[in-house]
């Protein structure tokens, strides 16, 4: 394992790394204003249990594969890329999500929401995205020694931390989208153009990757 030095550097880049908005922190904040905190979380949950598989994936070597086959690499990017223009257009053509106004505070409390699919949906907006595991393989390594005895333990170790690591930064997404959600005035004409601007954003996002040139992160 890296010195305590290295460690601390690792964890700090994690933090300023999970603080860059993308498709991951979108997918959180859209879910906390639609359907309160836990939701957010919940979705939190989903995208570090993609960031799981990419970690073991990496280890395997099956990220190496995206990261030396062009068409290993474009079928999970195509694929990906369609996952998120199908989210970004379920959220422009979404209903506005009805939620309980309190007479005493005015604060918003958002009807309960199928957290299971919330899960699963942000788990896919992860795995699906083959950056992220070429994320992994060049981010990971820098904190290796190249004289350490099982290099693959320490991959996974690290890779480990880096995804407990992010839990604070999304649930603290999660909070704040959540709590703001439910302070707003017109809350249900709020939300409804969070989730057009949501909607453009994935799309935009899906686009992008699928633009994006073979094997560069």
């Amino acid at each position: 394992m890296p010195d305590a030095a290295q460690l601390l550097i690792f964890i700090a880049a994690g933090w300023l790394l999970n603080l860059t908005p993308g498709p991951d922190v979108l997918y959180i904040v859209s879910q906390a204003v639609r359907s309160g905190v836990r939701a957010g979380v919940v979705a939190a949950l989903g995208i570090v249990s993609g960031c799981f598989v990419h970690v073991f994936a990496a280890a395997l070597g099956v990220g190496a594969l995206l990261a030396t086959s062009a068409t290993a690499f474009l079928l999970l990017k195509w694929a990906g890329a369609a996952y998120l223009v199908w989210m970004g257009l379920r959220l422009l053509l979404a209903r506005p999500v009805a939620g309980v106004v309190s007479p005493s505070t005015g604060w918003v409390t958002p009807l309960p929401a199928n957290l299971w699919r919330i899960y699963r949906r942000g788990f896919l907006t992860n795995v699906l995205n083959p950056k992220v595991a070429l994320f992994f393989l060049a981010f990971v390594p820098q904190f290796i020694a190249p004289d350490a005895p099982d290099k693959v333990a320490v991959f996974l170790l690290l890779g480990l931390l880096f995804n407990i690591n992010s839990l604070p930064i999304n649930f603290g997404y999660a909070w704040l989208a959540g709590w703001a959600s439910r302070r707003m005035s017109a809350a249900s004409r709020a939300r409804r153009w969070l989730d057009r601007a949501a909607g453009v954003m994935f799309i935009g996002f899906g686009l992008r990757l699928a633009m994006s040139d073979n094997l560069k992160a």
